[in-house]
Formats: structure tokens, sequence, C-alpha cells
């Protein structure tokens, strides 16, 4: 039976392919393009609907909302007259608190050589008193202790002055002192602030009791620390248990002088003595 099929299905597409044939012909030639053309812009059409058909297509944007309405033909508010606007006086502060302070007045920038001169090699005469290049400074904020100053405590006295300047002297140790001094130096006591390095010379003083405080000035509150502390000119009187015994003086010789013209001089017994 397998033959038979296989046969009768060989006819049958020799029989389909003479029809197509025949129906070809059939067709006058200007009809044959106008189909083959059609033919082609359909498939052109198919290919190119593929292609774009997977491109999402973009959403079309909302407008914003708007709280308020506004009206497109406005585009700036009415103009008005000169007449036709009042000027008023502003209301009353609610309180003394919303007023303004006054103005301060600015702040008078000093030149780059009197704001911060240095002072080589510097000598304290005491206690805050430097002398160098020509400029004699006092530390300002402090009450100056002198050289010849004495300090009692328990009844006895000593020599503070001299104590306090000579400490001060160990804080120098001969370093450069910057001090806001006008850029020429003269014979006149200058009282300026002064530093070494970070150190502020006045604050140095105050903190270790080797200067009082002035009133009214930046260091009242450490000068209250020193006195409570009992440091410097405050406390007693240094020890000085571990220093060695002063030297005894020396007594004078009770021995005469001899007259030089009573004395005979001798010559040595290996020289011969002089001829005659």
């Amino acid at each position: 039976m397998r033959p038979l099929h296989a046969a009768a299905a060989v006819l049958t597409i020799l029989a389909i392919a003479a029809a197509i044939v025949v129906g070809g012909r059939a067709l006058p030639h200007g009809e044959n393009d106008r189909v083959a053309a059609l033919a082609q812009a359909g498939m052109a059409a198919q290919s190119e609907a593929s292609a774009t058909a997977a491109i999402p297509r973009p959403e079309a944007a909302t407008p914003e909302a708007h709280s308020r309405a506004v009206d497109p033909e406005v585009v700036a508010p009415p103009q008005l007259q000169a007449e036709e606007l009042e000027r008023v006086e502003p209301r009353a502060p609610l309180s003394d608190l919303a007023l303004a302070a006054p103005p301060r007045p600015p702040k008078t920038k000093m030149p780059d050589d009197w704001n911060g001169t240095k002072l080589f090699q510097p000598v304290a005469l005491a206690a805050g008193v430097i002398e160098a290049n020509g400029y004699s400074v006092a530390v300002s904020g402090i009450d100056i202790v002198g050289q010849d100053e004495t300090c009692t405590d328990d009844g006895k006295s000593w020599t503070c002055g001299t104590r306090a300047r000579t400490a001060f002297r160990a804080f120098l140790r001969g370093r450069a002192v910057v001090c806001t001094v006008p850029p020429e130096g003269g014979r006149d006591l200058i009282a300026a602030e002064c530093r070494v390095g970070n150190q502020d010379v006045g604050q140095w003083l105050i903190e270790n009791g080797w200067a009082r405080a002035a009133n009214g000035g930046p260091y009242v509150e450490a000068g209250e620390k020193a006195r409570t502390a009992r440091k410097g000119i405050f406390g007693p009187a240094p020890s000085l248990s571990g220093l060695p015994p002063a030297p005894a003086p020396v007594a004078a010789t009770s021995q005469p002088i001899l007259d030089p013209s009573e004395t005979t001089a001798t010559p040595p017994a290996d020289q011969p003595a002089p001829s005659e």
C-alpha cells in the first residue's frame, strides 16, 4: 500500500504545479509585475513592524498641577500710578529686644611691624620689664614687682623682688620675645602684650605668683588662684637649707709692714759678691 500512496502523492504535486504554471501564464504581464510589487511592499512593512514592535513607546508627560489658577495672559503685576501709592511709617517694635544693637566701631588693623615685633636677647630688669633692641617694655595687665621690693611672711621679710626677677630671667633664657610694640623703640617705657613662643608672658608671671594682676585686667582670676595657692611672692621665703654655707670672712693680719729701706738684700750663696 505504501508504494501506491507515494505514487498518488507525486501525481497530486505534479498536477498542482501544472495548474499554477497554467494560471501564471493566463495573467497579463503588467498584472504579474503589480502583484510582485505588492508582495514585496507587504514583506517590507511586516519586517519594519516586527523591528519596531520591541521599542517601548514614550509615555505622554502629564502637566504639573498648580496650587492656584494662573492667567496665562498676565505676565506681570498691573502697573500702578505714582499718585496711587502711599508711604506709611513703620510700626513700633513689639519689644526692646527687636531693636538692632548700635553698630560697633571698625577695628583698626595694626601694621605687620606693630603686631608682633621680635625682640632678641631680652634682658629682664624686673619681673615684667624687658629691655631689648632699643625697646623698654612693661608687660601689660600686671603690676610689676620691683627688684628692691620685700615681702613679709609670718613676720619674716625676704627679698621677693630679686627672687621674682631671677625667676623671670630663668623663664626667658635669652629667647626672642614677641611684643606688640611700635616699629621704632624709644627711651619711654611701653606697656604691651608679649609672648614667648605660644606662652603669654603676663599669664606666666601671674600664674606663678611673680607679679600681681592689674585691676580690671585679663589676669584677675589667675592672680586669685596664685594668691590662694601661695605661689611666688604670696608664699614663704625660699628655703636656703640646701645651699652650702657661706665662707667665713678673712681676718686682717696684724704683721707690720717692713720699710724697704731697712732691708738688705742677701745675694744667693751660689753667686759671687759684686766687685767694688
